[in-house]
């Protein structure tokens, strides 16, 4: 079994911990190594993890299993001022998945979303990711192709992906 907990300041350093273990993995064969560590240099610092944090621009969650912590999320309840969670972060350790974690995490989101009167879920995927085929699974349909401009000349090639709830 699975628990969900608010994650707070002292976690920053284990969110960072999973980020550096998962992302390599994730994105690896997507991504250069030189855009891999400028993104989690700039999406994973201790200052962009404490404010966002403490300005609950993104509310983070630990998902712990009975034995230790094994991911975490980042959702953002009235996305854009409407009835719209979007989740911004979501890892799991490579050991756990293909456990139906990742399934349990999204029905914890959708319950949160829902007691916040939200009625869809959003999020953003990497288009070469093979996470697409996971969201797919779950329900979640392609929205729009974007590319956002994230500095040094980099861009995130994403789908935005949607679900009612």
């Amino acid at each position: 079994m699975i628990k969900i907990t608010e994650a707070s300041i002292d976690d920053i350093a284990k969110i960072q911990e999973i980020a550096h273990i998962t992302w390599p993995i994730t994105y690896g064969e997507i991504l250069t190594a030189e855009q891999l560590e400028y993104m989690l240099d700039m999406i994973y610092s201790d200052e962009a993890l404490s404010k966002q944090i403490q300005n609950k621009e993104q509310l983070f969650y630990m998902i712990s299993d009975a034995d230790s912590i094994i991911g975490f999320i980042g959702i953002e309840h009235h996305y854009k001022n409407e009835a719209i969670t979007k989740i911004h972060k979501i890892y799991l350790l490579p050991e756990t998945q293909g456990k139906g974690f990742g399934k349990i995490v999204f029905e914890e989101i959708a319950k949160m979303a829902l007691e916040n009167n939200s009625n869809e879920l959003l999020l953003n995927v990497n288009r070469f990711n093979t996470a697409l085929n996971f969201y797919k699974k779950l329900g979640f349909e392609i929205k729009e192709t974007v590319d956002i401009e994230i500095g040094n000349g980099y861009l995130m090639e994403d789908y935005v992906m949607w679900k009612k709830i």
